[in-house]
């Protein structure tokens, strides 16, 4: 995520080329050694007591939808589905008893972004799973999808889903038979681009006077400063166009909002949460799930902006392993980059305090 920051805010490095080289400078004390990397890259599922507890029982099947779209429109620049996004639920659902198949548009392999800073033992684990590795690289073309074998479908996040997902008359209809159904509909970050386009029977749109989340115009344009030139358009704006009540969580944080039968997150670090209100929307209670690097260290970054770096500072406990050094300096690396200065500089005290 940092390397993206720095592309998407190419113009601006030079002014802030020293503070952007501290937080890079520190990001550098948390990046594994190549034997630890390995084995990380080497993680199976039975390495991980969760899915070690895997449900035998069949409770049926969920669809998991990626994006075909390879590219960001003529750009040249790659793009696709974030490969986080549905290894973690992925992993969710199956532990919690549901087969998972994958679709896409366009059927096949679709193209999936691996980002190593943001990669952990669960996604390393589906990258090495057989199964998961055969129903991602041979989705299904939603052309051929019969909804009434799944119980739930995901729409996968990922800058691809904003030129396949919207607009598209198959997707639309995929999705418009879920929700009349009233089967459970989950997506994540640029995933609800999927449900634009969905109208209810009295010709209302889908989403309107729903609470929505997903990927924000302020994330969006922080990353990507001419997303307005080269989307169709701006997902947050949109959904708004549609009446949606769009509930905004603070930038590259956890929040999902929750409609009856409709669950979204606002980015990936949203998707455990999504899976798991997926699960509980479908009538079971998730099974125990030790929490990621990641989402401990999503917490200590909720308690540092409300109460400030002595109360973060405060809740690391001795086993400093556990938080994900590289999202804390991510957010101070967006600090900087909004020239709020003092609070990156506290952010890297922070991220020092887990290398204390």
């Amino acid at each position: 995520m940092i390397k993206k920051l720095f592309t998407g805010t190419f113009a601006l490095v030079f002014i802030l080329a020293c503070l952007a080289a501290a937080a890079i400078y520190w990001a550098s004390k948390f990046t594994p050694s190549q034997p630890e990397l390995e084995r990380l890259q080497a993680t199976r599922a039975s390495d991980l007591p969760y899915l070690n507890d895997i449900r035998s029982q069949n409770r049926g099947k969920i669809l998991a939808v990626v994006t075909s779209t390879k590219t960001l429109g003529d750009t040249g620049r790659l793009t696709g589905y974030e490969l986080t996004e549905l290894a973690r639920a992925y992993w969710v659902f199956n532990a919690n008893g549901f087969e998972v198949d994958i679709a896409s548009p366009a059927g096949g392999e679709p193209y999936a972004l691996l980002d190593d800073e943001d990669m952990a033992g669960y996604d390393y684990a589906f990258l090495n799973d057989p199964i998961a590795q055969y129903k991602r690289m041979n989705t299904l073309n939603i052309d051929e999808v019969d909804t009434d074998n799944y119980h739930a479908i995901y729409f996968v996040g990922g800058k691809g889903a904003m030129f396949d997902f919207a607009n598209n008359k198959t997707i639309t209809n995929l999705a418009t038979e879920f929700a009349i159904k009233q089967k459970v509909i989950a997506a994540v970050c640029h995933g609800p681009a999927a449900l634009i386009d969905i109208k209810t029977p009295d010709g209302k749109w889908f989403v309107s006077d729903k609470k929505i989340s997903a990927f924000t115009d302020s994330e969006e344009l922080l990353l990507m400063p001419d997303a307005e030139t080269i989307f169709p358009f701006l997902l947050q704006r949109k959904l708004e166009e549609r009446n949606a009540i769009f509930i905004q969580g603070r930038d590259y944080l956890e929040q999902v909002s929750i409609e009856h039968n409709l669950v979204t997150g606002q980015n990936p670090w949203s998707v455990w949460r999504v899976a798991e209100e997926t699960i509980r929307m479908l009538g079971y209670e998730p099974s125990a799930r030790p929490l990621t690097a990641e989402e401990h260290s999503v917490i200590l970054l909720e308690e540092f902006h409300k109460n400030g770096l002595s109360a973060a500072e405060k809740i690391i406990s001795d086993d400093t392993t556990k938080h994900n050094g590289h999202l804390i300096l991510m957010h101070a690396f967006v600090a900087f980059i909004k020239l709020e200065v003092l609070e990156g500089l506290k952010l890297i005290i922070l991220a020092d305090s887990l290398k204390a």
